[in-house]
């Protein structure tokens, strides 16, 4: 039987059966998502956090315990990364000047840092920066991923990142969108330079 004999197309229009089905919500800013729902997220990870923003800054203001958590998180087994523009680079300065608000992107960048030093006694936490020929593609797109969920934010021309749209993704097939996005920061991560968590 075809599909359209089982799903007719008012069901169809009703229950996602396509590629669409890996969107479990959308908010017109990031900052529309509340802490909570990014809380459960993290809290229900279990083999794989991978914080892909330029940034990733928010999560030590938003998160409560946020070190703590990671920690436990790392000694329960859970691999957990950080992939960070480099604070320094020609990329970084470029979107501050775009930006031009006064908590630049190089400070969100070493909030991060900071908080991730506190960490450098915990094995399975890692950071990368994302290499200078990639700052670009990452500046651009945010990726977090937990196990086979994520949050993917497209960062909008001249706006931060709380300000730009985001998808909540749940991984349903091979080669969906869950897995191009995740492929993207894999690639990114792939290509980075370590950052010494100290």
């Amino acid at each position: 039987m075809s599909e359209a004999m089982l799903w007719p197309n008012i069901v169809r229009r009703t229950l996602k059966t396509g590629p669409d089905r890996e969107i479990v919500a959308v908010y017109p800013y990031r900052s529309a998502c509340t802490s909570a729902a990014w809380g459960q997220l993290i809290s229900d990870a279990r083999d794989d956090l991978f914080f892909a923003g330029f940034t990733n800054y928010f999560l030590w203001l938003e998160q409560p315990n946020f070190l703590s958590t990671l920690r436990a998180k790392a000694k329960a087994g859970c691999q957990v990364r950080f992939l960070l523009g480099d604070p320094d680079g020609e990329t970084t300065a470029q979107r501050e000047r775009v930006e031009d608000v006064a908590l630049t992107v190089s400070t969100r960048i070493r909030i991060t840092l900071e908080n991730l030093a506190k960490l450098r006694d915990v094995e399975g936490v890692e950071a990368r920066y994302s290499a200078a020929d990639d700052a670009t593609n990452h500046v651009g797109l945010s990726v977090f991923r937990f196990d086979a969920q994520a949050l993917v934010t497209p960062h909008l021309a001249r706006f931060v990142g709380h300000d730009s749209p985001m998808m909540h993704l749940r991984r349903q097939q091979d080669g969906g969108m869950f897995d191009r996005f995740a492929a993207h920061a894999e690639e990114l991560w792939g290509r980075g330079a370590s950052v010494p968590v100290a």
